[in-house]
């Protein structure tokens, strides 16, 4: 599957995979400091083509039944070949940093080097099965408002901001809809909160970022990380949960700056 891609600035290529129930734009403070020239006393030294991914069921990407790791790592390659990179630096956040890691451990020939972005290579149970039910049960209503909408996600999701993050998916209006494939998502959730076991390992410089008020990624994790990424380093972003690049901006971004210009 090809996917769809908002592109931004020249030079190395850095490919952007958001997290479930995201976008390609969520990241875009992130791409445009990336891509945009430096001035002379930033310590980017210099910057890159940045090529964020609408996930499949995703954004303005094709919406398909199935979405394991592997086949999502592949939706990643056959984009990356589509628009001509072979190689790049790979950046995932939460479900993209599952399909980062499958890619890595697939065809590590193809990453220059990997961030992923809280997240571990295990099985979770985060009981998402009751957000797609949540959001299925809203009503396609062209009288529908956003708050009505958010009414109706209260009692399974409290947090204010994540209900806002989930509607962004909402077609309001005169052709209600969603913009997601929620059908499809909602019957691969145990595929997206678990991991499929690859074999080998991804030798190249690998960084696992957290959110310090997270609980994603364990001190327990960390043997199943550098099993399968030997070079593995761990930072831990003050003032940020799960959403790193969003609850802290400036920190993710000084973290990822360092590290695509040769810190590992």
């Amino acid at each position: 599957m090809i996917l769809n891609v908002i592109e931004a600035g020249e030079g190395p290529p850095v490919m952007l995979l958001h997290g479930l129930f995201g976008m390609a734009r969520n990241f875009g403070t992130t791409q445009r400091a990336l891509a945009q020239p430096q001035p002379a006393q930033s310590p980017l030294t210099r910057h890159f083509r940045v090529l964020a991914l609408d996930m499949r069921n995703h954004g303005a990407s094709p919406h398909q039944d199935g979405m394991r790791y592997p086949d999502m790592a592949e939706d990643v390659r056959q984009t990356m070949l589509a628009h001509g990179i072979d190689q790049a630096a790979i950046v995932g956040h939460s479900m993209g940093g599952k399909a980062a890691m499958a890619l890595a451990l697939q065809w590590p020939e193809m990453v220059s080097r990997l961030l992923v972005s809280d997240i571990a290579p295990v099985r979770y149970v985060h009981h998402n099965e009751i957000i797609t039910a949540a959001l299925m049960a809203i009503p396609l209503d062209p009288a529908l408002t956003r708050q009505q909408a958010d009414a109706m996600l209260t009692d399974a999701v409290p947090q204010a901001a994540v209900r806002a993050f989930l509607l962004q998916n909402f077609r309001f209006g005169r052709d209600p809809g969603w913009r997601i494939g929620l059908p499809q998502i909602a019957a691969a959730i145990p595929d997206l909160e678990g991991w499929v076991d690859l074999p080998g390992a991804y030798e190249g410089p690998s960084l696992f970022v957290t959110g310090a008020e997270s609980h994603y990624v364990l001190a327990a994790h960390r043997p199943a990380i550098r099993a399968l990424f030997p070079q593995a380093r761990f930072v831990a972003i003050k003032h940020a949960g799960h959403w790193v690049h969003a609850d802290n901006p400036a920190g993710f971004q000084s973290v990822l700056d360092a590290f695509l210009t040769g810190w590992a």
